[in-house]
């Protein structure tokens, strides 16, 4: 069948030089013919060169004043002998850019008592500078160390109760729990400085009368299923909040009864009584008239 294919093209479609490759030189219109910049150039947004509203004078007065050094005068009259244009002419331009964010004056006072307008240019309207923000000048580069920011400081831990006695001999039995730790669980492995830390708390216990098994039996009893961030932290809690209180004193021992000394008989009045030894009994030696 000789049935005509109306949607097969006539023949191959050329290619636009403007459509299928846009960095082509275009048949019209303005060509680039840029070189890359590396020193001695201010970066201009479009919203600023192409603003709709702008007029050219008012774009290229903006682009002058961020190119310049901080501290530059950008007042009317310096403005007005640095270029053609007369003070009106600048003035309104300076209003445009005032009203459409480029720009702001402010008047303040000097340490002096002098009102002077602070002329602040904006490169981006609507921008909120912050602390990282840099100002205009050129960026440099820094080494890694100073860049680095410092470590943050470890956050300390809670305080433990602290015991009556610090005997040497007691805080090294609180040691020796703390290390015991870490063969109930692994999670409560504890540094030297943790464990100097944790060590009066511990004492606090032992001197309750706490046996060092029932003190780490309440470290480790009943843990918790997630991991243990800080197991110091952790311990310092549980001494504290967990801790016994104070024994019961004991009354003071009672003085040794005295010994019973066996009977004698008195070699004066025949009386009985006791006496380690055989003599006179009490009343006949206090009586003068027996005395020898």
């Amino acid at each position: 069948m000789d049935t005509e294919n109306p949607s097969a093209p006539s023949r191959a479609q050329s290619r636009i030089p403007g459509k299928n490759h846009p960095h082509a030189r275009p048949h019209s219109g303005v060509v680039h013919d840029n070189a890359r910049h590396t020193e001695n150039f201010t970066v201009i947004g479009n919203h600023l060169a192409q603003h709709p509203e702008l007029s050219l004078l008012a774009i290229g007065l903006a682009t002058y004043i961020q190119s310049v050094r901080q501290g530059t005068s950008v007042d009317i009259k310096t403005l007005a002998d640095r270029f053609p244009e007369g003070p009106t002419r600048i003035a309104a331009a300076l209003n445009e850019l005032e009203a459409h964010g480029y720009l702001r004056r402010n008047r303040e006072r000097t340490p002096t008592g002098r009102i002077v307008t602070r002329t602040v240019s904006c490169n981006r309207p609507g921008h909120r500078p912050t602390s990282t923000d840099t100002t205009n000048r050129p960026t440099r580069r820094t080494t890694a160390a100073a860049t680095d920011k410092p470590p943050p400081r470890k956050k300390r831990l809670p305080a433990v109760p602290q015991p009556g006695c610090t005997a040497p001999a007691l805080l090294q039995t609180a040691l020796d729990v703390l290390a015991g730790l870490r063969r109930r669980d692994p999670r409560l492995l504890l540094s030297a400085t943790d464990a100097e830390h944790l060590a009066p708390g511990v004492a606090a216990w032992l001197e309750r009368d706490i046996a060092p098994t029932a003190v780490r039996h309440a470290l480790t009893e009943n843990l918790p299923n997630e991991p243990l961030i800080r197991p110091a932290a952790f311990l310092a809690h549980r001494l504290t909040a967990q801790l016994p209180p104070l024994p019961p004193l004991r009354p003071p021992a009672s003085p040794a009864p005295q010994p019973r000394h066996p009977f004698q008989t008195c070699d004066g009045c025949t009386r009985v009584f006791r006496a380690p030894a055989p003599g006179r009994c009490r009343d006949c030696r206090a009586d003068p008239k027996e005395t020898v």
